[in-house]
């Protein structure tokens, strides 16, 4: 686990990333199970089938909740360390 902030590299404050990030692979998820779902429907594994459903519910339910969460922080005015220049506050514009 890293103990120091890299929001400075990317732009965006390590908690709003992951919030990015854990929505991208929730909706990542749900696209291969949709894949798992009909390998197992041509092979007749309706029991398998069911169980990839579920996980793709889950995998839906993890993507809308977080991004509700960061929609929310945004609407809140966001807490992204990143001004309107596109610059957090140790940057410097060059030039």
């Amino acid at each position: 686990m890293s103990t120091s902030e890299t929001g400075h590299v990317t732009g965006t404050r390590d908690k709003d990333y992951n919030i990015i990030w854990f929505v991208e692979a929730c909706l990542s998820n749900t696209l291969r199970l949709e894949r798992y779902i009909a390998d197992a429907k041509r092979d007749g594994d309706t029991e398998l089938a069911e169980f990839f459903r579920r996980a793709r519910g889950e995998s839906r339910t993890g993507a809308e909740q977080g991004k509700a969460l960061l929609r929310q922080r945004l609407a809140d005015g966001g807490t992204s360390s990143v001004d309107e220049t596109g610059l957090g506050p140790t940057d410097e514009a060059v030039g």
